[in-house]
């Protein structure tokens, strides 16, 4: 009991069987003619202080699933519980509450500030909504935390248009980190920037987790991104988890073909060693209409019958306990050895 007790007390974020569907309508009485189920069935958990990386392709709900977190995208069914409390569903002062503890950093910069308030207006927003400083105070706490992303007093009262992709990232990131929120949700932050800039965002963020003692789920289709920054990965296909670890065994003894067709795609690190991709034949399944059994089951290269009819469950492979993939067949196509 002890045990249990402890495990939840380390536990921040737990969502149990979550499903997020969308129906689509059409025509003059706009009645549902199909359902996109973005998310079909997740379940993971995230310890306090970890930086859970979840990895997948373009439309495989990654998105969606952290949406649904802070309340953006409805939950159709399943339950998503912070600091052991349910938030599915919120309303009123609670949702406020959440939206305290939990921010949501987006994908495009660009998009996500109004540009016609001036930086100290846009970081300093969370700030009067909560009721958490006001006059002075505000600037006080803006400028303060402005530095701390890498800002000085001169960009507090510039407008958003005046800034980079980069430097309105970290505009993003003050805005959120001010509030001092327990879990950030990083939706691809680096993938709308250039390169060199990209490891500059990441090494912040770095700094930020340690400084601020957070909790990231960090959303990207990079796997490079991902290896560099989560210390556990949860890799998602057609709205389904398909394989969580620590990061290191995720990378060097993946349990799940579709992790090892992702891991395929990164460049050898041997100049002498010539790469190996695997290529995936037919189409990816859409979503409004998945496949019975195994969602990866139709482009899978060990396919077998089992797996046209029976949806695995994700179940431990190899020693540690918290490493699980959902696959009838985990070692048919295990390599000997996987890109270091």
């Amino acid at each position: 009991m002890q045990n249990e007790t402890n495990m939840a007390a380390k536990t921040l974020l737990r969502i149990e069987d979550l499903h997020v569907h969308f129906p689509l309508r059409e025509g003059m009485l706009t009645r549902d003619h199909a359902t996109v189920k973005a998310v079909n069935g997740i379940s993971f958990a995230i310890e306090r202080g970890d930086v859970f990386g979840l990895v997948g392709e373009s439309g495989c709900g990654k998105t969606t699933l952290g949406r649904s977190v802070v309340g953006l995208a409805p939950v159709t069914s399943g339950d998503i519980y912070f600091n052991g409390k349910r938030i599915v569903g919120l309303t009123g002062r609670e949702a406020y509450e959440r939206a305290r503890h939990i921010q949501l950093i987006f994908q495009d910069p660009y998009s996500s500030l109004h540009p016609r308030k001036t930086v100290c207006d846009l970081v300093g927003v969370g700030l009067k909504l909560h009721g958490l400083a006001e006059g002075y105070e505000v600037d006080e706490k803006v400028l303060d935390m402005l530095k701390r992303v890498g800002f000085s007093i001169e960009h507090m009262y510039r407008y958003a248009h005046e800034f980079s992709g980069g430097q309105r990232q970290r505009i993003a990131l003050a805005r959120a980190l001010i509030l001092h929120p327990e879990l950030l949700i990083l939706d691809e932050p680096t993938s709308a920037l250039d390169v060199s800039v990209q490891a500059q965002i990441l090494n912040l963020l770095k700094e930020l987790h340690r400084e601020f003692r957070l909790t990231y789920l960090f959303i990207s289709h990079d796997l490079g991104v991902v290896r560099y920054m989560s210390s556990r990965i949860g890799v998602m296909y057609l709205g389904s988890m398909v394989e969580t670890g620590a990061t290191n065994d995720v990378f060097h003894k993946p349990q799940h073909p579709y992790t090892r067709v992702l891991l395929s795609s990164l460049p050898s690190l041997d100049p002498d060693r010539p790469h190996t991709g695997i290529l995936l034949e037919g189409d990816p399944p859409t979503p409004i209409d998945p496949p019975p059994g195994c969602p990866f089951g139709p482009r899978c290269p060990e396919v077998r019958d089992r797996c046209t009819i029976e949806k695995p469950a994700l179940t431990q492979r190899g020693h540690d306990p918290l490493h699980l993939a959902a696959c009838h067949f985990p070692h048919l196509g295990e390599p000997d050895s996987m890109t270091g």
